[in-house]
């Protein structure tokens, strides 16, 4: 294993993780943990860490055994067998559908408010989905790039300034209140949402092993397991830092008011929004809707290319005879057909939930959440497995964090089974 780097070869590596960090900092970020801290203040803070802890080397394999071999992760799943390749496949479309769902209705939500669109969310979404198309049509993957680092720093930069500057100012409780309890049948939903999301969906590992592959022929250099992982550490934990500064953000300003996030995407925009410009100023109102949108913007491109571009490289592994030459036209475009078919399930439901942000972002999370045991276990199989190189293998103190990460993930399943079913 080169354990070697140098600055000139962390700044050629550093992108993957960024990107990565893009497509966490959308709904789970931005919704999920402010919605967070406005209904239960700092009390769940815990949760946030710790499930940002135990996902933490399974998002690594994926890094690991990219570095490690030169291969996407989707490789070691295959060679794992077709149970795995399979699987992933299978569930990977079914939690693709109500996440591109979710992102977008985030997205069209803000954009509306923010530009005062006099459209029904229906067709708003629509409008969205061209825009988007037209982005991954004239756009590159260097492009995708340098756009996500500069949103991802903006972004963060307001958010924790946003922070400090609420320290201090959180109201008193009004008269009455009464905290949200947590351990009842809402509160374990709202949990495993909030968790199921957090960073990002396990599944997503797969994106930053592909992305990386690209980035590497973008760049021509082949960066060593130290590098990659700099890049990996600098999106997975910057990510999760911030969210715990959106979940600060939510309970210095919102908990304890009496006043509770709509389920309504453009609703919630305005408040959104609003909970900024009441601690920064009425200045930062435009800046934070521009930065907000385009921070969503950037994160549902990024979902709309991770997925096909992950479900198209799945395929690919399934059937060999999509690699070959000469490749027919669907061989050469199952990355737009993943895409435009997602597209469409993306209009149906978004039409069925219009008025109802909050129910299908939580379905969406609840979704990752209990497929998440499953992947995290494969990803640890595919690095402990005998087609690892020997060096890369993780140590005794990541094994240690993946078996415990395994059992928090099923354990907190087990939970949301028994208070959904039996409670």
């Amino acid at each position: 294993m080169d354990k070697s780097y140098s600055l000139k070869g962390i700044l050629k590596t550093i992108g993957p993780g960024i990107i990565y960090a893009g497509a966490a900092i959308g709904v789970s970020h931005l919704v999920q943990s402010t919605r967070a801290g406005a209904l239960y203040g700092f009390e769940i803070i815990w949760a946030i860490i710790l499930i940002n802890i135990f996902k933490y080397p399974f998002f690594e394999y994926a890094y690991r055994y990219t570095a490690a071999t030169g291969e996407s992760v989707l490789d070691g799943y295959r060679k794992l067998g077709s149970w795995a390749i399979w699987s992933f496949f299978g569930l990977s479309i079914f939690t693709a559908i109500f996440t591109y769902a979710a992102v977008a209705l985030v997205t069209s939500g803000l954009a509306s408010y923010l530009f005062s669109i006099n459209l029904t969310q229906f067709e708003v979404n629509f409008l969205l989905l061209v825009i988007v198309f037209v982005i991954l049509l004239l756009g590159s993957y260097s492009k995708l790039d340098k756009l996500m680092k500069m949103m991802v720093v903006l972004l963060s930069v307001g958010t924790i300034f946003a922070f400090f500057m609420a320290i201090g100012k959180n109201p008193d409780p009004v008269d009455g209140f009464t905290p949200t309890e947590l351990w009842n049948t809402g509160g374990i939903m709202f949990l495993i949402a909030l968790m199921g999301w957090m960073p990002t969906p396990i599944e997503v590992s797969v994106w930053p092993s592909l992305w990386s592959i690209e980035h590497q022929k973008n760049n021509k250099y082949k960066p060593t397991f130290k590098e990659i992982l700099f890049d990996f550490n600098i999106g997975f934990v910057g990510s999760g830092f911030l969210a715990v500064f959106f979940l600060g953000l939510g309970a210095l300003v919102m908990y304890g008011t009496g006043e509770v996030f709509s389920n309504s995407n453009i609703k919630f925009s305005e408040q959104l929004v609003s909970l900024y410009a009441n601690t920064l100023g009425e200045w930062s109102r435009p800046v934070i809707s521009t930065i907000a949108m385009l921070t969503m913007l950037t994160t549902t491109i990024t979902v709309f290319d991770g997925y096909p571009r992950t479900l198209e490289a799945a395929m690919k592994e399934i059937w060999p005879r999509f690699k070959k030459e000469p490749m027919n036209w669907v061989s050469k475009n199952l990355y737009w057909l993943w895409a435009i078919l997602l597209s469409i399930t993306t209009m149906l439901i978004v039409g069925w939930f219009t008025d109802s942000m909050k129910q299908l972002a939580q379905m969406a999370m609840i979704i990752s959440f209990i497929a998440a045991p499953f992947f995290a276990a494969i990803n640890f199989k595919i690095v402990t497995s005998d087609f690892m190189p020997e060096d890369y293998k993780p140590g005794v103190k990541m094994r240690i964090l993946s078996f415990a990460g395994i059992i928090f993930l099923s354990v907190f399943c087990l939970i949301f089974f028994y208070y959904f079913f039996i409670v």
